[in-house]
């Protein structure tokens, strides 16, 4: 059952509370390489390993060291905006994954 946009609207309120991510930390921290593996492979699945170099060759190569700067500056940002998004994927999974939900029969446009 997918949560309404009000009670998932809640739930990110909750999350900007102070210290609500301490134990949260600790415990990826002890799973970080298993996380680590988990996003490489979904990245490689998704095939932006593939072109990772190209693109950091075509940043890299700019004439100018502004140019460079702004092109390398972008990329972070697309990888750091692409492992978040995959971060929450793997993360949601993993919740429904250690709740029992079978994820097989549901899809984004299911309503509750």
């Amino acid at each position: 059952m997918r949560p309404s946009d009000e009670r998932l609207e809640a739930a990110l309120e909750a999350l900007t509370e102070p210290d609500r991510f301490r134990t949260a930390e600790s415990r990826v921290a002890a799973i970080a390489p298993q996380l680590q593996r988990i996003l490489a492979a979904a990245l490689d699945e998704g095939g932006w390993l593939a072109v990772h170099d190209a693109e950091l060759r075509k940043a890299a190569g700019h004439e100018g060291a502004e140019e460079r700067v702004t092109a390398v500056r972008q990329l972070v940002a697309e990888e750091a905006r692409l492992g978040m998004l995959v971060g929450v994927a793997v993360g949601w999974e993993l919740a429904r994954e250690l709740d029992g939900v079978d994820t097989t029969d549901l899809t984004s446009d299911q309503e509750d």
